[in-house]
């Protein structure tokens, strides 16, 4: 496997347990594993960029992006498949190029044209049944940096990127 030159992600489901949190203002709330930003840190190692493709609209989701330097945020996306086709026409790289999680419907025409496709362990199994990889860990405790750890692993430059961290 070549390394991806695009990292695409979902948000609700993948850096998120997939839950709704309200309280009784109406405010929304979402928790996010800081484990995951190591993928990140991984992918700007390497120089790939990394988007967001979320069919959510919310302030969190920007803020958390805006905090950890995401490249692209596209959020408010029902039919993501386009505004992948889209970033990859700008930046010049074809799908088979990208590396995609998801985990539920809104990402199965994604998942099927990336050259790397991953779900979270909790995902359905018809969605799992379209990736080249299931994570172990499940939607927010961890599923996107597993996601980019396995890349690198079968990209062998795990122990190289790893040797950055005096490891």
């Amino acid at each position: 496997m070549k390394l991806p030159k695009l990292v695409l992600t979902d948000i609700d489901g993948v850096w998120t347990d997939g839950g709704m949190y309200y309280d009784q203002t109406g405010n929304e709330w979402k928790k996010f594993n800081t484990i995951d930003s190591a993928g990140i840190i991984y992918c700007r190692q390497l120089n790939i960029p990394v988007g967001i493709i979320t069919g959510e609209t919310t302030q969190i989701v920007a803020n958390r992006a805006k905090k950890l330097n995401i490249d692209r945020l596209h959020q408010g996306i029902k039919d993501k498949l386009p505004v992948a086709q889209a970033i990859c026409d700008e930046l010049n790289i074809s799908l088979n190029e990208v590396a995609y999680i998801g985990d539920d419907l809104g990402d199965i025409q994604l998942l099927k044209a990336v050259g790397f496709a991953c779900a979270p362990a909790n995902a359905s199994n018809y969605i799992k049944d379209l990736c080249h990889f299931v994570t172990q860990k499940k939607g927010g405790d961890g599923a996107f940096r597993e996601f980019v750890e396995e890349i690198l692993i079968r990209c062998d430059v795990m122990d190289t990127v790893l040797k950055e961290h005096g490891i």
